[in-house]
């Protein structure tokens, strides 16, 4: 039997900075019809979507969602690469874990997290409780793809002795620091148990976070890891109206300082530009196209924030389908991204459950909730041909872009 599809299924979070209550971000396709097409089939008949983005206000907490993710991803694998010497990767996995900081007795209570996510073989569930940067409970399950049953690898708690299960129940752990997950310490000791090696795997090279304030020495790393695709990175650079035809690296005399030269083609004459001498759109699509085409042609998941930044929004259209399109997407990798551009927010691009709003009430508490879980005052759901950007430019779905305020909106439970 083939292995199953790589991906994140779901997450969650609770008492993070903006987030008080339990937020969940559910890339789980919902029972609706549109799109049918582009939604991701595991061996076992599951349904994962693509795509997932957040819009909402400045301000708003959408941001703060992907955050999450990335700190608790952080909050695994610092340890591991300071344990490895991977100076670069440690520093670009630092997040801060903070509780919500409106209301006092939430500062006395842990940081939750939850994450469902899928491997070649087995689908795993994660939980992590982090208060002061300590652990305060910390659990494991997994089970077969095809399976039903989810079966504990390890569980750890505060002041109690340390379970461990399966291939791991001979384990040694002695002298665990409060402040470092199990998980990391699992992936630093026993990396080559199976399990273990499976889930490192997930957290090195499954899962990507692009951060458009790359330097230059962090797109050169990674640049060579999709060199075997420069001649598919150069025809998305056409495809996308860019005229750059080529493009070379030249190394410094400076350690660890790189110049990144784009190549252009004027009348049969080729000339070089500096990339910093681009319009901070070409920079900005240079900086991502080489992630964007690693996640699809590897079958990763890509957490970008503000994807829609400096790109117009035909761009951004043509990404959102390089994601949607099966022909494309055969690896079945997801990108999840926030937004401020409407003019791609409709039905042509977008399923309903993936599009996710997110904005603050009263209590300066954020909310999250997608359009396909949204109702009205009348219990009535947002229909698939509606005008989704106009409903939203008016305010009917809770997280208008002009109003800082949830005041009044409904999500179903």
């Amino acid at each position: 039997m083939r292995g199953g599809v790589i991906m994140l299924c779901q997450f969650s979070v609770k008492n993070f900075r903006c987030l008080k209550d339990q937020i969940t971000l559910n890339m789980e396709a919902a029972n609706i019809n549109e799109h049918r097409e582009s939604v991701l089939a595991d061996v076992d008949g599951e349904l994962y979507l693509p795509l997932a983005v957040i819009y909402g206000p400045n301000g708003g907490g959408k941001s703060t969602v992907l955050d999450a993710l990335f700190s608790l991803c952080a909050k695994v694998m610092g340890p591991v690469f300071s344990a490895q010497g991977n100076q670069r990767r440690m520093e670009s996995y630092s997040g801060r874990i903070e509780p919500f900081a409106f209301k006092q007795e939430m500062r006395k209570e842990p940081t939750e997290f939850e994450m469902f996510f899928r491997t070649a073989t087995y689908e795993y569930q994660y939980n992590v409780a982090i208060q002061n940067e300590k652990i305060a409970f910390e659990s494991l399950y997994h089970k077969k793809i095809t399976g039903r049953q989810y079966r504990k690898v390890f569980m750890r708690e505060q002041g109690q002795k340390i379970q461990l299960s399966g291939s791991l129940k001979k384990a040694q752990v002695n002298d665990i620091s409060d402040t470092i997950t199990l998980l990391s310490y699992l992936m630093i000791t026993y990396g080559k148990n199976p399990t273990v090696g499976d889930v490192e795997n997930w957290f090195v090279h499954q899962i990507n976070f692009l951060d458009y304030k790359l330097n230059t020495l962090e797109l050169h790393m990674a640049l060579p890891k999709v060199e075997a695709m420069k001649p598919r990175l150069l025809q998305m650079f056409q495809e996308m109206g860019l005229d750059i035809v080529d493009y070379r690296i030249e190394q410094t005399d400076e350690p660890g300082r790189i110049r990144i030269f784009t190549v252009h083609s004027v009348n049969n004459a080729r000339y070089e530009l500096d990339l910093h001498k681009e319009s901070s759109g070409t920079i900005k699509i240079f900086n991502s196209i080489p992630f964007i085409a690693d996640a699809l042609v590897n079958g990763k998941t890509l957490v970008v924030d503000e994807l829609d930044a400096k790109l117009h929004p035909l761009l951004l259209q043509y990404i959102i389908r390089l994601f949607a399109d099966p022909l494309i997407n055969r690896k079945k990798a997801q990108l999840i991204f926030t937004s401020q551009d409407i003019i791609t927010m409709n039905s042509a691009n977008f399923r309903r459950d993936e599009i996710w709003f997110a904005a603050k009430n009263l209590n300066e508490e954020t909310q999250v909730y997608s359009l396909a879980e949204f109702k009205d005052e009348k219990g009535n759901s947002v229909r698939n041909d509606a005008s989704f950007s106009k409903q939203y430019m008016e305010g009917r779905f809770g997280a208008d872009p002009f109003v800082q305020k949830l005041v009044h909106w409904e999500a179903a439970s």
